[in-house]
């Protein structure tokens, strides 16, 4: 993407901006600027669903826009490492990549709806969900693993009858051109879902390399609270290229490593840009229907809140790390991110609650929310249920992401035996919260599928 393109990006999120201003009264500024109240006679500022949908469809295109605008950035800092591969450049990189998943965390409750992000047609066609933030991902077939049994987890692919004898950076006879046919055609080949090529996790494992932190021996009583530590030299080009600490390999491998680097991040933004432009308020096609849709879409609105809280991040993201303790199995496993992962999505859910989202740049976007809906409609007990639920995750989310922030990542905190107390927090507060979802499901009478469906693990 060049700099005339981030401009009409720029350009297309003041419109969003300025939309989200516009589209209706917010419910939460009143008089008094309190809890929709307007400070006189204690009732609600009116407000239509319309309004809620509106808004809601205007903080996904900011949403997503960041998400964009930091990809933008995130390649730029791989651009740098690449070109002059320095311990600088190497934590630059690394923290693009994590300023990057900032906003993009808060966006996957705008999933489980059919649009822009995760649409399934019949013709087999998917949205681009997969192909950026698949997870857990064979990384053998990627790069270098470690060849020890007790250190690579799953590495591997899932089933080793469909399993490729050879990764895509070592071997140049297989794969001479490392370029987006060749990443994008090897997606999920032979039927394997853990072979993942393309998107964020792709780039985090050659950003950090494996997390090689030993499940618990006997001489273990934790694992390391280190992330993947995987050496600058791997990116040298110019003598003294490695796969991994002390074995050398040629330049071109270092080479073909970096080369993997820029096209991986190539893709992400085409795919970010993809779901930008549905989400643009002028002319995106699914946000002029969704903004149209009356009842259906406030309905979506909630299922996605409701199917994020419970299935996928209660369930796929923390319970079955928990229960497995694996390593492996927790979402961003190489850079040790977990825990924003968490707080991020529990975030994203409260964001379409409370109509409020705040940009990368500080800037806050805001409208008519579900909260004022529930009292413009008569069910304020609930309204303030429900947001004292989403409270109450987003404080269980606080503990485990300071935790990890002070020493003791995602991937302790699972073991048995050491504060597995305060992940069980976090699934317990989000069946909690989905529970009062479904409450305001039926106070709003709106029809939606099942939000417990997106996991086969007891919670």
């Amino acid at each position: 993407m060049n700099f005339k393109d981030l401009t009409k990006v720029s350009a297309a999120v003041i419109l969003g901006l300025s939309l989200a201003a516009c589209s209706g009264d917010d419910g939460k500024n009143g008089t008094n600027g309190t809890d929709g109240t307007n400070g006189t006679d204690g009732k609600t500022t009116f407000v239509a669903r319309a309004d809620v949908i509106k808004t809601n469809a205007n903080i996904a295109y900011s949403a997503y826009s960041d998400s964009l605008i930091t990809a933008v950035a995130l390649k730029e800092s791989l651009d740098a490492l690449v070109a002059n591969p320095t311990a600088q450049t190497f934590t630059d990189a690394k923290q693009a990549w994590l300023d990057a998943r900032e906003p993009y965390g808060q966006t996957e409750v705008y999933r489980f709806r059919e649009g822009p992000i995760d649409f399934e047609n019949e013709d087999g066609t998917t949205g681009p969900e997969g192909a950026i933030n698949a997870w857990p991902l064979g990384e053998a077939l990627i790069d270098y693993i470690s060849t020890s049994p007790a250190v690579n987890g799953n590495a591997f692919q899932e089933d080793d009858s469909r399993a490729i004898s050879s990764n895509i950076i070592a071997d140049t006879t297989a794969y001479p051109t490392i370029n987006k046919a060749t990443v994008t055609g090897l997606f999920e080949t032979n039927e394997d879902e853990r072979n993942v090529t393309t998107g964020y996790h792709a780039i985090e494992f050659l950003l950090w390399g494996q997390d090689l932190n030993a499940d618990l021996g006997s001489s273990q009583t934790t694992r390391d609270a280190t992330a993947g530590n995987r050496p600058l030299t791997d990116f040298n080009t110019t003598g003294g290229c490695t796969s991994g600490t002390g074995n050398a390999m040629a330049n071109n491998i270092c080479e073909r490593r970096g080369q993997y680097l820029q096209v991986a991040a190539d893709i992400l933004i085409e795919d970010l840009t993809t779901v930008v432009n549905a989400w643009e308020p002028a002319t995106g096609e699914h946000y002029k229907t969704f903004v149209a849709g009356g009842d259906a879409s406030l309905a979506l609105i909630l299922e996605g809140m409701g199917r994020l809280s419970y299935g996928e991040l209660a369930g796929e993201r923390i319970n079955v790390a928990l229960i497995n303790n694996s390593q492996e199995d927790e979402h961003s496993c190489f850079s040790d991110n977990t825990h924003r992962d968490i707080y991020l999505n529990a975030k994203g859910v409260q964001n379409s609650f409370n109509a409020s989202y705040t940009r990368v740049n500080g800037e806050e976007i805001s409208g008519a929310s579900i909260y004022d809906l529930l009292l413009t409609e008569g069910h304020p007990e609930l309204a303030n249920k429900l947001r004292g639920s989403l409270e109450a995750t987003m404080a269980a989310a606080s503990v485990i992401d300071t935790k990890a922030k002070t020493g003791m990542p995602f991937d302790l905190l699972i073991q048995l035996g050491i504060e597995q107390e305060n992940v069980i927090a976090v699934i317990e507060a989000l069946v909690a919260q989905t529970d009062d979802i479904e409450e305001a499901i039926k106070a709003l009478n709106v029809t939606t599928n099942d939000l417990r469906q997106d996991t086969e693990e007891k919670i």
